[in-house]
C-alpha cells in the first residue's frame, strides 16, 4: 500500500478543521494536538502520541475533518491516503465490512455522546442555565416545528428543518438560538436528538425519540402548573431505585389488574450483580410515600411491592430528562 513519511516542524500545521479529508495518519515519532480555534485563542481538545492514529474515522463518512491537528514539538507521521486504503478494503468480505463500519459510527456516535454529557454537566453556568418554564418551552418549540415542518426518517425519528427552528425560536417566541443549542445538547447526550455537521454552514438536525419528547412536554407541563404543595417529586438520589424497581418488574407477569409484584428481598441480593449498585429493602420508601408503588407487603417468605410497571417505564425516561436539563423548580 502506498504511504509516505511526512515531517512536520513543531507548530506546524497537519490539517485544518473543515478541510476535506483524504489519508489518515500514524504517529510514528513527536506528539500532535487536537484543537479548535476560537477567536485569537486555540482550545487544546487532545494529545496524539507515538503509535497512535488520528484522522480514521473520516474514511468511513468523508465528513470534513471536525478539528485542527498541529505538532506540539517536531514530529513526524506516516501519511496512509483513503485511496489506496479503499483498494484493501474493498477485498475484505461484506460481513467484516459491515462489521468494521458499524464498530466506526458506534465509536464516533460514542465519542459526540460523551461530549455532550461533558456539555450536560457544564450546563450549570449561568448563561447556560435554563428556567424550568424555558426549558418547556425550547422543548415545545422544537416538538412544534418538528411536527408541523419535519420529514420522517426511515426507520424512526423526524429530520427537523434548522431554518425553521431558528426562526421560530427567535421571531415567533423570542429564545435565544444559544438556548436551544443547549437544549438539543442535552437532548443529543440522552440519545434523544441527532445532530450532524455537514460542512459549509449547513446542519442536520434529527429528532430521534419525537413521541417521548411530546409526552415529556405535556407532562411536564402538567408539573409546573400543579401546586407545589401538590406534585410529587421524584429526588435525583431516587432515580436508581426507580430504575431497579423497574428493572426487577420487567422480570415478572403483571396480574389481571394490571399491577407487577416485585420481591424486594430478591431486588437486594440480586441489584449487584445485576445493575453494580445495590438497593435495600428500605430504598424503596420514598417511592412508596409518593405512591408511585404500593405499601410493603409482608408475607412468609419475604416483603413485597407491587406496582404499574407501563405508568413507571412512561414517566422515568421524563424524570432523567427533567435532571439532565439541569432546571430547579423549588
Amino acid at each position: 500500500m502506498a504511504s509516505h513519511l511526512k515531517q512536520l516542524k513543531q507548530g506546524e500545521i497537519l490539517f485544518k478543521e473543515g478541510d476535506a479529508p483524504d489519508s489518515m495518519y500514524v504517529v510514528k515519532k513527536g506528539r500532535l494536538i487536537v484543537f479548535k480555534p476560537k477567536g485569537t485563542s486555540e482550545i487544546e481538545l487532545a494529545e496524539v502520541r507515538a503509535g497512535q492514529m488520528i484522522g480514521e474515522m473520516a474514511f468511513f463518512d468523508q465528513k470534513p475533518r471536525s478539528a485542527s491537528i498541529k505538532a506540539a514539538v517536531d514530529s513526524e507521521v506516516i501519511e496512509l491516503p483513503f485511496k489506496a486504503l479503499q483498494s484493501q478494503f474493498d477485498q475484505f468480505p461484506e460481513w467484516l465490512k459491515a462489521m468494521t463500519k458499524t464498530i466506526n459510527d458506534h465509536l464516533r456516535e460514542a465519542n459526540k455522546r460523551i461530549k455532550n454529557l461533558e456539555q450536560v454537566q457544564n450546563t450549570g453556568a449561568k448563561a447556560n442555565s435554563l428556567t424550568p418554564y424555558q426549558a418547556n418551552k425550547l422543548c415545545a418549540i422544537l416538538m412544534f416545528v418538528s411536527h408541523k415542518w419535519g420529514t420522517p426518517v426511515e426507520g424512526g425519528g423526524i429530520d427537523v428543518k434548522p431554518g425553521q427552528l431558528r426562526k421560530f425560536t427567535i421571531q415567533v417566541f423570542q429564545e435565544a438560538t444559544s438556548k436551544m443549542q443547549v437544549l438539543m445538547g442535552i437532548l443529543q447526550g440522552m440519545g434523544m436528538l441527532k445532530q450532524e455537521d455537514l460542512g459549509e454552514g449547513k446542519q442536520r438536525i434529527t429528532l430521534l425519540q419525537p413521541e417521548a419528547l411530546y409526552g415529556f412536554v405535556e407532562w411536564f407541563n402538567d408539573y409546573l402548573f400543579t401546586e407545589e404543595s401538590k406534585r410529587v417529586t421524584v429526588t435525583n438520589d431516587e432515580l436508581r431505585i426507580f430504575r431497579a424497581v423497574i428493572h426487577f418488574a420487567k422480570k415478572k407477569q403483571p396480574d389481571d389488574k394490571g399491577q407487577t409484584k416485585i420481591s424486594l428481598v430478591e431486588m437486594q441480593n440480586e441489584s449487584m450483580k445485576e445493575l453494580s449498585y445495590l438497593v435495600g429493602i428500605n430504598d424503596v420508601n420514598g417511592l412508596v410515600q409518593k405512591q408511585l408503588v404500593s405499601d410493603k407487603i409482608s408475607e412468609k417468605d419475604g416483603t413485597y411491592i407491587k406496582l404499574d410497571l407501563k405508568e413507571l417505564e412512561r414517566i422515568y425516561p421524563y424524570w432523567q430528562l427533567y435532571y439532565a436539563l439541569g432546571v430547579d423548580v423549588g
